[in-house]
């Protein structure tokens, strides 16, 4: 049996309520020229609308071959993208957004920085970014974030649109926590990452899957899955507060020494009570929220559950190779 030709990539595309965009996605994706052969994998996140039947049908009369994975319920796009990773099986692993913000020929950027670097992340540095004002700022908080705690230099856009070595995307592959961040786990597995400045298109359809809690969520799993940082805050603030609470008693005592002390309004015990009550809420609930993520992953919470893992195109799958890979025609 001949040896199969070697994947240069693995384009994964988290798929997510989509059913209206899916024709213009793959008609660009079948312009995409690229001379050797190339993975294509579609990850529906459990879509409530009729994005992996229409999908599916227009693979059908497509000279593409793709591998359509689909999950049992929505999980998330961090989720989604690691179900692509394990399916991958390209040198490199490439995640673009479904609605074609990140432009598929941009994706060969990537891949050329990356190759001709020798660097095992490469992120999309958005020249002029076109989400809305609300997105803009999540992003740019969640981004925030992440550089304080993951120590991260200021010149990378963590961005949704990368290029992973296969090495690397595999080693974080193996990761089943039900609380994932991929740009956590890169940053912890490889310095030699990069960015590069890449073309943001206006979205093409619909409007972003990122709400307000959605972006919390985010923003919870960054500040309590890479670092003990808060604890380390909640420590100081207990410290502060009982410092404060220490220098209010020596005034009293010396106060009440010299005769100096006064009757005070019941008001300014109350804020007192309510203000130190408050601290004490504030770090019971960083370190609840660091236990119940714990109990639930030991528990067994699922980071996804896939439904079924299809292939769909023009080309019937080749006999030697489980689960089966796509090339462009």
């Amino acid at each position: 049996m001949s040896t199969p030709p070697c994947i240069a990539f693995s384009l994964i595309i988290p798929i997510y309520k989509s059913e209206r965009i899916i024709e213009r996605l793959v008609s660009r994706l079948e312009a995409l020229d690229f001379p050797q052969p190339w993975q294509l994998i579609f990850v529906d996140d459990g879509s409530p609308d009729r994005s992996h039947a229409l999908l599916k049908q227009r693979l059908s009369h497509s000279p593409l071959a793709a591998l359509v994975v689909r999950h049992t319920r929505n999980f998330g796009e961090h989720q989604a993208v690691l179900t692509g990773y394990r399916h991958a099986e390209g040198e490199y692993f490439i995640n673009i957004d479904d609605d074609l913000q990140n432009p598929p020929e941009e994706a060969l950027r990537l891949l050329e920085h990356a190759r001709m670097n020798q660097l095992d992340v490469v992120y999309g540095n958005y020249i002029v970014k076109k989400h809305n004002l609300f997105r803009n700022a999540g992003s740019s908080f969640a981004n925030l974030t992440a550089r304080l705690l993951l120590d991260l230099p200021d010149s990378y856009y963590l961005s949704s649109f990368r290029c992973v070595s296969r090495l690397i995307g595999e080693k974080i592959a193996e990761n089943s926590s039900p609380y994932v961040y991929i740009d956590g786990m890169l940053s912890q597995s490889t310095s030699l990452i990069s960015s590069l400045d890449v073309r943001h298109d206006p979205r093409d359809d619909g409007t972003s899957g990122y709400n307000l809690r959605r972006l919390i969520r985010l923003w919870l799993v960054i500040l309590t899955s890479f670092s003990l940082m808060p604890l380390r805050i909640a420590t100081l603030v207990g410290l502060g507060a009982a410092a404060l609470g220490g220098l209010s008693l020596i005034y009293i005592l010396v106060s009440a020494a010299f005769g100096a002390v006064e009757v005070v309004g019941w008001a300014s015990v109350i804020s007192s009570i309510l203000f130190f009550g408050g601290i004490q809420s504030l770090l019971l609930g960083v370190v609840g929220e660091y236990i119940g993520r714990v109990y639930l992953t030991v528990y067994g919470k699922p980071q996804s559950n896939i439904r079924s893992v299809e292939w769909c195109g023009y080309h019937e799958p080749p006999l030697d190779r489980q689960p089966p890979r796509s090339t462009k025609a």
